[in-house]
């Protein structure tokens, strides 16, 4: 029998031991939501609070400003314009349909053009706006302002573009900046790869961002953009900005002052116009461009905001090229340009006496081949110094064989010819300068004593450019290396010219180079006598070139070698002449290369004289620098060029 007592004892005792376990347990749970709700609350509080901000909170780059480009005097080439823009940010967006739907009916965008917007946007991170809208007029900013509601994620915003003031001038100089594409982001990725660039830039992940495309533009972009900066801004529900809270400045990219001339620039564009050409004009005392001249030309502002398949396939399809700097990029045969290399690689290794005379008949025959002189009677009896002021063909063949192909590579070498010079612009050449290893290992083939006859009048392989030819005339002019310089001042800092070292040159033999150039235009024997200048304190010493680009058959020869001006354009002489001014205290340098021009003493020879001029006067050459006999010719030209007005430039940076 079970004692009532004690079963009611062990009830309670079970009881007592539930509850206590129950306690416990619900102790236990308590504990643990408090530590959790610690933990929570204090230690990981500024966590979570961070990502709750992450909802209103959004960053957003900050592109810099572009630095402007100046001329030597301060005056703006390429500058930085404000325009309007809609700018579209997808984080935080419900229905971009919806968005896009309501943009295109409010500035009546093109089904297609919004198709290429949505692609765009979806392509990019969330964070990163995109420019769906620029350049609004008041009526367009005003509509989207008042649908502002139906807009989230919309915003207006002043930004930057580029434009140029003298685009037509300065078009094959400065080039042109446009958006970025793949091909800027790829060549980004490889500099990183390759260990050029420290970080990516988050910069050209900004779409519409604009970089450098050519020439200046392109080869300083790096500096001239500048550094991305970052601000934090408080946006709504519907993801527009409320106020901003706190921003890191982008960094500016620095002005920068190229050393060329505008007043200059511009009478050499508008004496080449018209015609397919290359000018360049240097100081030769520290190497200064002060022009380049490139003709046709065309307006960098097309290509900025994208340039119109029409507009493009005009330049692409123009036989000239205008896009390419022909003064930079052209590589041509430099004719008798050349001489002045040969003479001197003679006169330094002794193989020509200066009062030595060789006879020219017309022509040299040599292994079967005529060699012919452009004079087909020959010159006679010439010495040295007849031989540069009548050009005679016939005289450097007999220097040619007398030198080898070595030696007259390492004085063109030596005067500029054949080497890439350092300066800021695209696809700079380095010309050609040929040897016997070159041509075995570009061609295969041994080298042959004809090549070498060619190459002594500039002709057969060798090449060069008018940057190339103004470099060798500053050498032939100071007896010293000049090297060419293009940029002036680089963030208010002015650039140091290089000291030039020594040529290395007997001053002797440089003189009677000197000599033959000066009577190259100051005699009346000489080629180029009509383009003489009147005052002593001015005059040029120079040479003229006429290089071939097509061959010359014994029949065309036998009857009589067909006009310039009776041929297909393609097929007609390069007119090339080259100088410094003036003689006695040389400070300018000037090469001219008009493409397919025919004779370089009738077409070449008068441009130059006329830029050298412009150089030295800082204005429109006087009438009084001419002979008589031309003033009035000269005069009638002048009025026909289209000149910018002095009083429209405007120094507007110190």
């Amino acid at each position: 029998m079970i004692n009532s007592t004690d079963y009611i004892k062990d009830k309670v005792r079970g009881s007592n031991r539930r509850a206590l376990l129950l306690g416990g347990g619900m102790a236990a749970v308590l504990v643990t939501l408090g530590f959790r709700s610690h933990f929570l609350q204090v230690r990981e509080a500024e966590k979570f609070r961070l990502l709750a901000e992450e909802n209103r909170i959004n960053l957003r780059l900050i592109p810099p400003v572009r630095g402007e480009i100046f001329d030597r005097n301060g005056i703006l080439i390429a500058g930085n314009e404000q325009n309007y823009s809609a700018i579209l940010i997808r984080d935080g967006i419900k229905n971009l349909e919806e968005v896009l739907r309501n943009l295109q009916t409010i500035l009546l965008i093109p089904d297609e053009e919004i198709a290429i917007l949505k692609g765009q946007i979806l392509k990019n991170r969330p964070l990163i706006p995109i420019t769906v809208a620029e350049r609004l007029t008041w009526k367009q900013l005003s509509r989207i302002a008042v649908n502002s509601p139906a807009l989230p994620g919309v915003s207006l915003e002043v930004i930057l573009t580029r434009y140029y003031p003298r685009s037509t001038d300065y078009s094959n100089i400065v080039g042109y900046v446009g958006p970025v594409n793949e091909k800027d982001i790829k060549k980004m990725e490889e500099d990183f790869i390759n260990g050029l660039l420290s970080d990516k830039n988050p910069l050209l992940e900004i779409p519409n961002f604009q970089v450098g495309k050519t020439e200046v533009e392109s080869k300083l972009d790096r500096q001239l953009r500048g550094l991305v900066g970052v601000k934090r801004v408080e946006v709504n529900a519907l993801g527009r900005v409320m106020r901003d809270l706190d921003r890191d400045e982008s960094v500016n990219g620095p002005d920068i002052k190229l050393t060329i001339d505008t007043k200059l620039q511009n009478f050499v564009q508008a004496r080449l116009e018209g015609i397919s050409a290359s000018a360049i004009v240097m100081d030769v005392i520290n190497g200064d461009l002060l022009a380049i001249g490139s003709t046709p030309t065309f307006d960098s502002n097309k290509f900025v905001n994208g340039i119109s398949f029409k507009d493009y396939n005009s330049l692409i399809e123009n036989p000239y090229r205008p896009l390419g700097n022909k003064a930079i990029q052209g590589s041509y045969p430099p004719g008798s340009t050349f001489k002045m290399a040969v003479a001197l690689a003679a006169l330094e290794a002794g193989v020509v006496e200066p009062n030595e005379k060789i006879r020219c008949t017309g022509y040299i025959e040599l292994s079967g081949r005529r060699f012919h002189c452009w004079k087909r009677s020959g010159h006679g009896n010439v010495n040295f110094h007849d031989s540069l002021k009548q050009s005679c063909d016939c005289y450097y063949y007999e220097l040619a064989q007398r030198l080898g192909i070595e030696k007259i590579n390492l004085m063109a070498r030596r005067l500029g010819l054949g080497e890439k010079h350092d300066i800021p612009m695209s696809l700079v050449q380095s010309g050609l300068i040929p040897s016997k290893e070159w041509k075995v290992r570009r061609r295969g083939e041994d080298w042959r004593i004809g090549d070498t006859l060619n190459t002594a009048i500039g002709q057969g392989f060798v090449l060069s450019s008018s940057l190339q030819l103004a470099v060798m005339t500053a050498r032939l002019a100071t007896n010293r290396a000049v090297k060419p310089r293009l940029v002036k001042t680089f963030a208010g800092l002015e650039l140091d010219p290089e000291a030039f070292s020594p040529l290395g040159v007997r001053s002797e033999n440089l003189l009677r180079v000197q000599t033959g150039m000066y009577d190259v235009i100051n005699s009346s024997t000489g080629t180029a006598y009509g383009s003489r200048i009147e005052s002593q304190k001015m005059n040029l010493a120079g040479k003229t070139g006429t290089s071939q680009v097509r061959g010359i058959s014994r029949s065309e020869r036998e009857d009589g070698v067909a006009l310039n001006e009776d041929l297909p354009w393609k097929q007609r002489d390069h007119a090339l002449f080259v100088g410094y001014a003036p003689f006695k205290s040389p400070r300018y340098a000037v090469s001219v290369i008009v493409e397919h021009g025919g004779s370089g003493s009738a077409i070449a020879a008068p441009i130059a004289r006329d830029i050298i001029l412009a150089a030295q006067h800082d204005a429109l050459p006087p009438l009084s620098a001419y002979p008589e006999s031309q003033q009035a010719r000269i005069s009638s030209a002048f009025s026909k060029m289209v000149l910018t007005d002095p009083s429209e430039i405007l120094t507007v940076k110190n």
